[in-house]
């Protein structure tokens, strides 16, 4: 498989995908964005009171998300980012962003991410993972990417994503 330029950690709200991205942009030493910081004011503090985002609040930050990617790609640059990309359209526009896109779903056990949201501090309150998981799409065969548990040690997660983008 040849290598893909930009990496998405995708999954709901305190499934690890930030850290395990984090940890690989260590590793490849590639850009990194994060998602949250591209949230308008208004969508962080309708999740702040609890308010789950409607398609509507995440059409904007899911093109500025591709941009920062088409950006870089239009100079040949690998990114990685972590974001929720809950829903195949949602992915869809961040594949415009570039060729090569590949996502890295972290996917786990309900309890263990409701426990990882209750222990930060963030402002997406534990109550809107339910809205999360109503809405996941889960990764379609024809979709470049694969799924790792985020209960397994980060190391070993970067381990395994090195191997499957062919960079190990």
């Amino acid at each position: 498989m040849r290598a893909p330029l930009h990496l998405v950690f995708m999954g709901v709200s305190g499934s690890g995908k930030s850290t395990v991205a984090r940890a690989v942009q260590q590793e490849l030493g590639w850009e990194y964005a994060e998602g949250d910081d591209f949230h308008p004011p208004a969508n962080v503090a309708k999740m702040r009171q609890g308010t789950p985002l409607t398609d509507a609040d995440r059409w904007g930050w899911l093109e500025s998300l591709a941009g920062w990617t088409a950006e870089r790609d239009a100079k040949g640059e690998p990114t990685i980012i972590a974001c929720s990309a809950l829903r195949r359209a949602y992915r869809d526009v961040l594949r415009r962003g570039g060729e090569g896109t590949f996502f890295v779903h972290c996917t786990g056990d309900k309890h263990m991410i409701l426990e990882r949201m209750s222990a930060r501090e963030h402002f997406m309150p534990p109550s809107l993972l339910e809205s999360q998981l109503d809405i996941l799409e889960p990764l379609e065969p024809d979709e470049q990417g694969m799924d790792v548990d985020p209960a397994l040690a980060v190391d070993l997660i970067v381990a395994q994503v090195l191997d499957r983008i062919g960079l190990a």
